[in-house]
């Protein structure tokens, strides 16, 4: 009976759980791939930033946003900003790193900031053309504004970046 194990291999550049299927004596039959999404690709990227502003847009357009900014204090922007990274944290845990942390804690790490950090920054561009982000006047308001718009940004990048 032959002792067949689970492996890592890269298949067209990403990575692949390579699950062995045995019959009943143990001889190999063939071997099942599963995607391993531990990995940041230029293609993840890509879809971080078109999922931020999938829901970035219609809230960066709403006056209540802008006004929240203005009246929310900072410790709730920041509460707020603190909320949405332990979200983004936890979801990308559970769908991508669950089984596969070990070895690929530095890639979690970097997936859960770069998608929070591209939803901030796609939602400044966006209230940045739109003139809702003051920044010679009161940059601190600016950066309230993000953050509070951010939050279902990072929240849909987060989602999108799960398809594939």
């Amino acid at each position: 009976m032959e002792d067949q194990k689970i492996f890592t291999k890269r298949i067209g550049g990403y990575l692949h759980k390579m699950v062995p299927i045995t019959d009943a004596s143990g001889k190999l039959l063939h071997y099942v791939t599963k995607p391993l999404m531990v990995e940041l690709k230029p293609r993840d990227i890509m879809q971080i930033i078109i999922g931020s502003t999938i829901l970035a847009l219609p809230v960066t357009y709403t006056e209540e946003a802008w006004k929240l900014g203005e009246e929310l204090p900072l410790l709730n922007v920041g509460l707020l900003s603190l909320i949405s990274l332990t979200f983004i944290a936890l979801f990308v845990y559970f769908n991508f790193y669950r089984f596969n942390i070990k070895g690929h804690l530095f890639n979690y790490i970097k997936r859960v900031l770069a998608t929070y950090l591209i939803s901030i920054l796609v939602v400044a561009v966006l209230l940045t053309i739109i003139q809702r982000c003051p920044w010679q006047e009161d940059s601190l308001l600016a950066i309230k504004r993000i953050v509070i718009v951010s939050f279902p940004a990072s929240m849909s990048a987060t989602i999108s970046d799960v398809i594939k």
